[in-house]
């Protein structure tokens, strides 16, 4: 489907969208959210489900935050104390994890701390302390041979000597961390390697690698691949979709900056790949005779993306087509006995994990997703 047909569609199916169904639907996934907190309470849901049921664990993966979250806007739109105390309970154990330095071996470190201690400080006033602490952590993931954060491993390893497109979605922390602190470092390094991310993630067609490599003895960029796309040449939804998140994040806290004609190229490429239903599948490189998953996560990503993409001027239509994502993501909306909020997710397409299952950040950024309409106002965690 091109451009202008998806956008046609979307737009159209938005129209149908109003107040009461953005209230309906944000109260549901908040019961639903309710429902789970019995099963969880004092730990964590898996990063996906298996047979549409999360795992209990503990604080030690890059998704927890993802859960928190759910935990702190469920009491802003409730004021509820129930999820109030398990968001404090939850810090506790984030605040632990930071002291042990506990799996922390990575730059996801935005993930877990933007939508736990950030979010914390955005609702209560507190938690400074954490979201400095935790920016710290990110900080030392910093190349700079290359100017960029590492992605996994030992930091320098040379086999993994890499950043990856999520990147963008960790950087909000350290901008905030140099609002609260007054430091400038952090942003700096998050400037770097945000101008890195542009420079060499992004395809002269506009596709996105989800991984680039440079060489450790010199910084030199070297070449693109994917971890969790279908091929080093593809173009992995979900990766698609974190850029067209992370860029316009990037420009709330630095308002000067004008990348809207590189960002509409972007929206091109993923809407052009647009299937009939309007989710995408896991790779763009699939269509509706591919008989291959659907990656509902990325709509909701995307849905963000185009919210805050409007309000930063680089997408006229982007609330319109966000509606229209919503709608289109109602028949994914998990049955009852399932748990989570959205079927037919996809995480790791290429090792079997959590293929046509529930994923905790696609529960989230759909829950995001209505929250920014349901409150215009509302400040989100990044």
């Amino acid at each position: 489907m091109l451009r202008a047909e998806a956008t046609t569609k979307l737009t159209a199916l938005g129209a149908t969208v109003d107040q009461k169904w953005v209230d309906d639907r944000l109260r549901t996934a908040i019961e639903k959210v309710r429902a789970q907190i019995p099963r969880f309470d004092g730990q964590f849901p898996s990063a996906c489900t298996t047979a549409m049921r999360y795992r209990i664990k503990a604080n030690d993966d890059w998704t927890n935050g993802f859960w928190t979250a759910m935990m702190w806007m469920s009491y802003e739109v409730t004021g509820e104390k129930i999820f109030k105390t398990q968001a404090e309970a939850q810090l506790a154990s984030f605040q632990r994890r930071l002291d042990d330095h506990f799996v922390l071996d990575h730059h996801d470190i935005g993930f877990l701390y933007s939508l736990s201690a950030v979010a914390g400080y955005r609702v209560t006033g507190d938690y400074q302390r954490m979201v400095l602490q935790a920016a710290d952590v990110l900080l030392n993931r910093y190349q700079p041979k290359g100017q960029f954060i590492q992605a996994w491993g030992v930091k320098g390893a040379a086999d993994e000597y890499r950043l990856i497109i999520d990147s963008l979605l960790n950087l909000p922390l350290l901008f905030e961390a140099t609002k609260l602190s007054g430091d400038a470092k952090y942003a700096e390094v998050g400037q770097k390697h945000y101008h890195q991310v542009l420079s060499h993630i992004v395809r002269p067609d506009y596709s996105t690698y989800h991984t680039f490599y440079y060489d450790p003895q010199t910084g030199a960029p070297l070449k693109g691949a994917t971890a969790q796309g279908y091929s080093d040449d593809s173009c992995w939804a979900r990766g698609q979709a974190w850029i067209l998140l992370g860029m316009p994040l990037y420009k709330r806290f630095f308002e000067e900056t004008d990348e809207r004609a590189l960002y509409q190229h972007l929206v091109g490429y993923y809407l052009d790949r647009t299937p009939a239903d309007l989710i995408p599948y896991w790779d763009l490189i699939f269509d509706d005779q591919s008989d291959q998953p659907k990656d509902s996560s990325a709509a909701a990503i995307v849905a963000c993306g185009a919210l805050e993409a409007q309000q930063r001027g680089y997408w006229d239509d982007g609330q319109a087509v966000a509606r229209g994502l919503l709608k289109a993501l109602d028949p994914y909306r998990t049955e009852p006995g399932q748990e989570g909020l959205l079927q037919h997710g996809v995480y790791a397409y290429s090792i079997g994990k959590g293929v046509d299952e529930a994923n905790l950040w696609g529960d989230y950024f759909y829950m995001e997703a209505l929250m920014r309409l349901a409150r215009p106002s509302w400040q989100t965690y990044w």
